[in-house]
């Protein structure tokens, strides 16, 4: 069965938009396990936009509690800044189950494409050998079209998480044909070398049975914002839940 990995990070953009602590990341969080989710995910940025390193703790303390996994996606090239210690010193103090690492910047409205691993590769070596280091199981956030996509596996990553962005694009167009044989076979690519595969971004209750119906061996996905935006309508145990039955 593919795992659910709730992204909780909307919740804190509502929050820090009006300032205080409410909605309250945790106790979102908390709603979602209870609902059957199986780990919970969260993106926090330098510019802390919305999850803080307070937030990383918080849920980290939460989800050990619970025995469920955490997942902590982020770029590890950025550089510390006040109030965000950096990728790395986060998941030293956490020890999350997975990590994620993803190429995004600041002014990226949401991560939107994956590793050049032409360019990236020598760079990101020893910071999964860290990670890998610390417990941490790491997952390289990459194009489903990568050329270079088994070089994850070069540089010790354990899993790719495939960037289905353009998949839920076609979908939302109507025909996802091309799209879905192109995950499916960057998806047979990675199992060739020993990557597990995870997927998320635009995932939704609309296309997901789709997407896991043709892409092979999905591990998890790690879904936020269409979950979170559903649940405005349905509530977070019933929308949840609609996921777990997709699953």
């Amino acid at each position: 069965m593919t795992q659910l990995s709730v992204n909780v990070n909307k919740i804190a953009v509502l929050r820090n938009s009006r300032g205080g602590a409410e909605p309250d990341v945790v106790r979102a969080a908390q709603a979602c396990l209870d609902a059957g989710a199986h780990g919970i995910t969260v993106h926090p940025r330098p510019d802390r936009r919305h999850i803080t390193a307070e937030d990383v703790l918080a849920l980290s303390a939460l989800t050990r509690a619970r025995g469920v996994e955490f997942n902590i996606e982020g770029n590890p090239f950025a550089p510390p800044r006040e109030g965000y210690p950096g990728l790395l010193p986060l998941c030293a103090q956490t020890r999350p189950a997975q990590a994620t690492l993803v190429p995004d910047g600041d002014g990226q409205i949401t991560s939107d494409h994956g590793f050049d691993f032409e360019r990236d590769a020598q760079r990101l070596r020893p910071l999964v050998a860290e990670l890998k280091a610390m417990g941490c199981r790491v997952s390289l956030f990459v194009d489903a079209g990568n050329p270079l996509l088994e070089q994850a596996a070069d540089v010790g990553a354990d899993r790719i998480e495939l960037y289905t962005g353009p998949y839920a694009e076609a979908h939302a167009a109507g025909d996802a044909r091309a799209m879905l044989e192109l995950f499916a076979t960057a998806a047979r690519r990675a199992r060739a070398v020993g990557l597990g595969v995870n997927a998320g971004h635009d995932l939704s209750q609309d296309n997901l049975r789709d997407f896991l119906a043709v892409v092979p061996e999905v591990l998890e996905v790690s879904i936020g914002h269409a979950l979170i935006g559903e649940a405005l309508y349905d509530g977070l145990d019933a929308t949840v839940k609609g996921y777990l039955a997709l699953l």
